[in-house]
């Protein structure tokens, strides 16, 4: 399940002396079909699966680290990229949630049919849809930096301004500290991995989905795994989802993070969703 990279060795006298060993989890390579859609996702390690889905305009390159503490902890991970990334392609036009979920109920149904579905911001609403649409996959549901219900224009134009190549190093940084990562966290990985043409897909599927069809993520126990400086979610919105859906619902906040929750604290971020994940019906 788990593989050594050797980074460095000294041979002396005979004896080899090991400067370096990382971990590296084997990741698998797959595609699976929907309709006219092919969804390629990576997937690694055993055990109870757990799918992640990314934000808005990104794929999921990024949560390599979170994926292998997942592992470590005893969980398969798949990652599937949206329409648009890597090697997924259909129809990006006059597509809804549904289809959205649909494209990743079909990873969950070829790795055994029943998943946790971690969404990170954007990705919690699909996340939602699939436990809506399709409640004997679902074991749970992990909001990743949800939003509020509301927040500022301003965050969804850095979005905008963020994804548009001809905005200038300086203003994407900016938008960056601003809507993504907290003071001290570094941004500059970010600057790269944009998708424009996925982002006005997956906005315009927002608004041809009707909001009635997923909000509550149908009846699937949640994670509402906030990030502590999040500007997407003040602290005054702390109980937004337990306040509405009650005891299925556990809030955990991890400080020192922003709306980059599962970038910034990959580590922080995978032992919150196993020590959760570990307390559901087997």
């Amino acid at each position: 399940m788990m593989f050594q990279r050797l980074a460095g060795a000294l041979c002396a006298g005979g004896m080899i002396v090991l400067a370096h060993v990382t971990p590296v989890q084997a990741t698998e390579e797959k595609t699976v079909t929907n309709g006219e859609a092919t969804i390629a996702y990576s997937v690694r390690g055993e055990g109870p699966l757990v799918l992640v889905i990314a934000s808005t305009g990104r794929g999921t390159s990024e949560f390599g680290p979170l994926a292998d503490r997942l592992v470590q902890r005893g969980y398969r991970v798949a990652l599937p990229e949206p329409r648009g990334i890597g090697g997924s392609r259909g129809p990006m036009e006059n597509v809804t949630f549904h289809d959205f979920a649909k494209d990743f109920s079909k990873v969950i149904e070829a790795e055994g049919g029943k998943a946790v579905v971690a969404g990170h911001a954007y990705g919690q609403w699909i996340a939602k849809t699939i436990a809506s649409d399709h409640p004997g996959m679902t074991k749970g549901v992990v909001l990743l930096a949800g939003g509020a219900k509301k927040w500022p224009q301003e965050l969804s134009d850095a979005i905008t301004m963020i994804n548009d190549p001809a905005s200038s190093r300086e203003q994407k940084l900016a938008g960056l500290r601003l809507a993504f990562f907290a003071e001290g966290n570094d941004p500059t990985s970010w600057l790269e991995g944009w998708y424009e043409d996925v982002t006005k897909s997956q906005r315009a599927a927002r608004k041809l989905t009707n909001q009635s069809d997923w909000w509550a993520g149908g009846t699937a126990p949640m994670l509402d795994l906030q990030a502590g400086s999040d500007p997407f979610r003040p602290e005054s919105s702390r109980q937004e989802v337990k306040d509405e859906f009650g005891d299925r619902v556990t809030v955990a906040v991890i400080p020192n993070a922003s709306h980059a929750l599962p970038a910034e604290k990959p580590v922080e971020t995978a032992d919150a969703i196993a020590d959760w994940a570990d307390k559901l019906p087997k």
